[in-house]
């Protein structure tokens, strides 16, 4: 690949990133490659682990314009697209653009909305454009979104539907520190960690980037490996549904982008598994018994050999 040696500077930037979150490589990783992929990432966490803290220094790094929506039950859609309203002084309408209008967008909470509102993230996530009154308008490239959302158990909190569900390329939690990062966390020693930021790459640099991810190679032996996994998603039974062909799409994209951050311009099944529990986390469900992150990779790594 020609920009195989871009891998370093993937590596300054998870670095950058974790100088102000510490002990996250993991969810760092995930999301760069999300964002390469042209996906979008849902975390699921509790409140303080950093969700908010991620969002903030990984937009900075890359240099994208970030906005950030605090999803409430009182949430209008209106107050993420924005709204038409007539221009006494031009005798015209003008459009006053919502949050949404923006490279990186921090939805915070989306769950504490209500679907209608949730709903309204959808053109965007899939076309990159807002609609309002008829007229289409597109948003600015790169365009991302991090969705942040609380355990369902916790108070005023819906369900988001299956269709937003999907539009997430993978998702994931931040998770505790380990105790060597917390450590320095409550020993308040995180200065040295602490760097000057500066922007690694421009807008042209990240889409022509995003490009090379779609030209990562698949052998014909990970792509009977990607249709195994997903033919015993929808086969096995075990689950209410099966991986559907965004969600097969989603696990592709990961997978590349995943072996793109780490210099190669092909694809391995480490790459498939270092991304997959992200990738099914959110659309897979167990028709019997509790569905956890442990059982679920016990479902899908044990009864899927690669032969590659």
């Amino acid at each position: 690949m020609k920009n195989s040696n871009l891998a370093p500077k993937f590596a300054s930037i998870i670095h950058a990133v974790e100088a102000k979150l510490l002990g996250k490589h993991y969810a760092i990783t995930m999301t760069l490659a999300a964002f390469f992929a042209r996906g979008h990432v849902l975390l699921e966490d509790i409140p303080g682990v950093g969700k908010t803290t991620l969002a903030k220094q990984l937009s900075h790094v890359l240099g994208l314009d970030l906005g950030r929506i605090q999803f409430t039950s009182d949430l209008l859609p209106s107050d993420i697209l924005g709204v038409n309203y007539f221009d006494q002084k031009q005798s015209a309408f003008k459009l006053k653009k919502g949050p949404i209008f923006t490279q990186f967008l921090l939805a915070d909470e989306i769950n504490r909305s209500m679907p209608k509102t949730q709903s309204a993230l959808l053109e965007a996530m899939e076309e990159h454009q807002v609609t309002l009154d008829g007229t289409a308008y597109t948003l600015e490239e790169p365009f991302f979104v991090m969705g942040t959302q609380n355990p369902y158990e916790e108070v005023g909190t819906f369900s988001l539907p299956h269709s937003q569900l999907d539009r997430f390329i993978c998702s994931f939690g931040i998770g505790y520190p380990d105790k060597a990062s917390e450590r320095k966390i409550l020993s308040n020693d995180m200065q040295q960690e602490e760097q000057t930021v500066d922007v690694h790459l421009s807008s042209s640099e990240i889409q022509a980037m995003q490009e090379e991810v779609t030209k990562v190679h698949l052998s014909d032996a990970l792509l009977d490996y990607l249709q195994a996994i997903i033919a015993f998603s929808r086969e096995s039974g075990i689950f209410y549904h099966g991986l559907s062909t965004r969600g097969a799409i989603a696990l592709r994209d990961m997978t590349c982008a995943w072996a793109y951050l780490h210099g190669r311009n092909y694809a391995l099944p480490d790459d498939i598994q270092a991304v997959l529990l992200g990738v099914c986390r959110h659309r897979l469900k167990f028709k019997e018994g509790k569905t956890t992150l442990e059982r679920m990779k016990n479902e899908l790594f044990s009864n899927i050999q690669s032969d590659t």
